[in-house]
């Protein structure tokens, strides 16, 4: 078998066989097949496509790359979820404690943040002390005892995800739906989770910049999840702004502590909840999403979930005393308020412009090995359909120095403000399994 007559098959869109991808990743992760040959075969993909049967073994041969974790020691269902990445995006730090205090097993492996997105991890790491660091007989200890894990990925977990993705990034070939649905399933079918549900955003502030795309990866991702006997779900969310009103980690964690006592944004409690209701489902541990929808709201309401979060904190090292007390975070030098230039009701904004922002103030990174500052972000106080006046608050600035006119004038492009009454968006707009 040779990678030119491969490459020459998907050009001339033809469908490739079990042996042929098997060829293909095993001999790109073991250094057979060059980086040149890989690149001629994604950008071919990425032109014509791959069936849904050419995804499957795509995805089941890059799982099998590496370690597969097995979690059969972890007593009961255990249910994960992934987001496909946006801006303020904090909803594991609610829904895993709640979910968790609801009775399900949690065991989540997370990512770092990239670019705009920010990462499950570096929020984390805002709490210190706190390691996402453990061997596997930790991880499945924890789950076991606490029923709530949130870890960073093994080494060893899918390597061909790794090579592929890092390659795709530097060749214009990271938006394809069937590259992009098997780099985030076989992560997921390896971390041996029972249930999966995804969470794809599109929008300004997501990957999948329309409803129909995000529609489509999802549905490819869920195919993927069936063919492997997993039960997979997926829901649809409007990412066109900002999730909640903070971006940056320490200001998200201070923002899901909140959403835990009760008092946090609702659009952030409410994907926690209807994406929760799901996840308890999934669990079978209500028949119906109402009752679990009901369970989770009262777990919010008698604290048990943020109880719950402080033993996942104290289970991995954190200091408890900056979740019962969050003033202890250490904040920002300098934090300034950006006044409303006009009097109306926002129209739209732009979220991907307020994570590249962040990310500028040294919040987030351009490249993995990046240090960031965990301080630095923003705080929302107007989103879309809200009425301002002039001179009023719309955002707040954390930085750890002066900042710019240029990234003052950028925050005051993300807002379009208009005269006529502007409804608020809808958050999750379809549940599909």
């Amino acid at each position: 078998m040779r990678m030119v007559d491969l490459i020459e098959l998907k050009k001339n869109n033809k469908e490739l066989d079990e042996k042929q991808i098997h060829f293909i990743i095993d001999g790109y992760v073991h250094e057979r097949i060059p980086d040149y040959q890989i690149s001629a075969l994604l950008m071919a993909i990425c032109f014509n496509g791959l069936t849904s049967k050419e995804t499957a073994l795509l995805t089941k041969e890059m799982e099998e790359s590496g370690d597969i974790i097995d979690l059969s020691p972890i007593s009961g269902i255990k249910v994960d979820k992934h987001s496909t990445g946006g801006v303020g995006d904090k909803t594991s730090l609610v829904l895993g404690p709640i979910v968790a205090a609801c009775g399900a097993k949690v065991a989540k492996m997370s990512g770092r943040g990239l670019g705009h997105t920010g990462g499950t991890l570096d929020k984390l790491e805002s709490i210190p002390g706190l390691s996402i660091n453990k061997t596997k007989t930790e991880f499945i200890q924890q789950v076991n005892d606490v029923g709530l894990a949130i870890i960073g990925q093994s080494a060893s977990l899918v390597p061909a995800d790794k090579k592929l993705y890092a390659l795709r990034d530097v060749t214009a070939t990271v938006s394809c739906i069937p590259l992009i649905a098997s780099s985030i399933m076989s992560k997921k079918l390896a971390s041996g989770a029972d249930t999966i549900l995804l969470d794809v955003k599109y929008g300004k502030g997501a990957f999948m910049q329309t409803k129909e795309d995000a529609i489509k990866l999802a549905q490819t991702m869920i195919d993927i999840g069936k063919q492997c006997h997993k039960d997979t779900r997926a829901t649809i969310s409007n990412m066109n702004q900002p999730l909640g009103k903070a971006i940056g980690n320490t200001l998200e964690v201070i923002e899901a502590i909140e959403t835990l006592q009760g008092h946090g944004p609702d659009d952030l409690e409410q994907l926690c909840l209807q994406a929760g209701s799901t996840m308890l489902v999934q669990a079978h541990l209500y028949e119906h999403e109402k009752e679990a929808y009901d369970a989770l709201k009262e777990v919010i309401k008698n604290g048990k979930g943020l109880i719950k979060f402080k033993e996942m904190v104290k289970a991995q090292g954190g200091d408890v005393s900056y979740i019962e007390n969050p003033d202890k975070f250490e904040r920002a030098r300098v934090i300034i308020e950006l006044p409303s230039l006009k009097t109306g009701y926002v129209k739209s904004l732009e979220a991907r412009t307020l994570g590249i922002v962040t990310m500028k103030l040294g919040g987030g990174r351009m490249t993995k090995d990046e240090d960031i500052d965990h301080r630095v972000g923003l705080i929302l106080h107007k989103k879309i359909g809200d009425y301002v006046i002039e001179g009023e608050s719309l955002l707040q600035v954390h930085a750890s120095k002066s900042v710019s006119q240029e990234l003052i004038d950028e925050l005051y492009q993300s807002y379009e403000i208009v005269e006529e009454l502007i409804e608020k968006p809808v958050l999750i707009e379809e549940i599909l399994k």
